[in-house]
């Protein structure tokens, strides 16, 4: 409900415009309900991102037997597929929006690399994680940007280099 009603309110005004009160008001829940779940607005910008960004990878994911490479590429894609939806909104809210979406997708891929990491024994998986992370991250908002391949061209460039950074010191 919070989420909704926080969707609504930013299609009426800027987040800079929106309260907490506001938000509770629109979901039809006190600000004690609020603050029993988030802490400010911007935790609940940052949950709904969250959430946003794993049914993207969900919807990439798919069904398929995960193999390293096959999870790699989905999360790249997925990666993708949100900071593209995330750029076709207007230009206020994305720059608004854009470096704690980019934040959330960073954290999200590398929890998921990290757990993939540490069930396989791999050497340094934090930082491993951690710069796979960056690199997808980096390598997406790049490809949204420019917008000179599609995202399946960008995972097949981008693949190689995280599965070699991967694979070094194993």
């Amino acid at each position: 409900m919070l989420f909704q009603a926080f969707q609504e309110l930013l299609g009426e005004k800027g987040f800079d415009q929106i309260s907490v009160q506001d938000i509770a008001e629109r979901s039809t829940l006190n600000r004690a309900t609020f603050y029993d779940h988030f802490p400010d607005k911007f935790a609940l910008l940052e949950a709904m991102i969250g959430e946003r960004f794993g049914m993207a990878i969900e919807a990439r994911m798919g069904s398929e037997v995960p193999t390293c490479d096959k999870s790699l590429r989905s999360l790249i894609l997925a990666a993708c597929d949100f900071l593209t939806d995330l750029s076709t909104g207007c230009d206020k809210h994305r720059r608004q929006f854009e470096p704690i979406a980019e934040s959330c997708v960073r954290t999200i891929l590398r929890e998921s690399i990290l757990r993939g990491l540490e069930t396989h024994g791999a050497k340094n998986p934090g930082l491993k994680a951690t710069m796979v992370s960056w690199a997808i991250t980096g390598a997406a908002i790049q490809g949204v940007r420019e917008k000179k391949m599609s995202s399946e061209e960008l995972a097949d460039a981008v693949l190689p280099t995280i599965l070699t950074a991967l694979e070094a010191g194993d």
